[in-house]
């Protein structure tokens, strides 16, 4: 993997995290954030020290997991 195609070397600085839940969320879960033109961070609310996952949008496509639904820009 070069390094432009590493999704870990995109900086999550400015990152805007939007709660990604899939029903009612009283305790907070999974929060998503655009980091690229075609990448996205995925991390756990309850957990901030944790560092976020990162994907492609095919791979969120294919884990079914859709940005637009939550109000996100694919």
């Amino acid at each position: 993997m070069s390094k432009e195609d590493d999704l870990y070397t995109l900086d999550l600085d400015d990152a805007s995290f939007t709660r990604a839940c899939g029903g009612p969320c009283t305790e907070g879960c999974v929060v998503l954030a655009r980091i690229g033109e075609a990448a996205w961070a995925l991390g756990d609310s309850k957990r901030p020290d944790l560092e976020p996952l990162r994907f492609t949008s095919e791979e969120l496509s294919v884990a079914g997991i859709d940005p637009a639904r939550f109000g996100l820009t694919p």
